[in-house]
């Protein structure tokens, strides 16, 4: 649930994203040296990139979520 849950706030930034970047790269065009305002290999790079970072962000709140008892869990709430 808590993979699941980062995949999504993942994914959604990635789709905000995306256009984002692509529409800032065109009005920053002039500032860019050796790549295009659309370089599929930067924007792949980085997305690949973003996907290794939620990985690992959210290892610990799973493995931790994962050590609760869930009686104990439902108890509590």
């Amino acid at each position: 649930m808590v993979s699941r849950e980062t995949a999504v706030l993942a994914l959604a930034g990635l789709a905000l994203g995306i256009p984002a970047a692509l529409g800032a790269s065109r009005l920053l065009s002039h500032m860019l040296f050796g790549v295009t305002a659309s370089d599929p290999a930067t924007i792949a790079s980085v997305s690949l990139g973003l996907a290794v970072v939620v990985a690992l962000a959210a290892c610990a709140p799973a493995r931790r979520a994962m050590r609760v008892d869930p009686i104990v869990a439902l108890r509590h709430e």
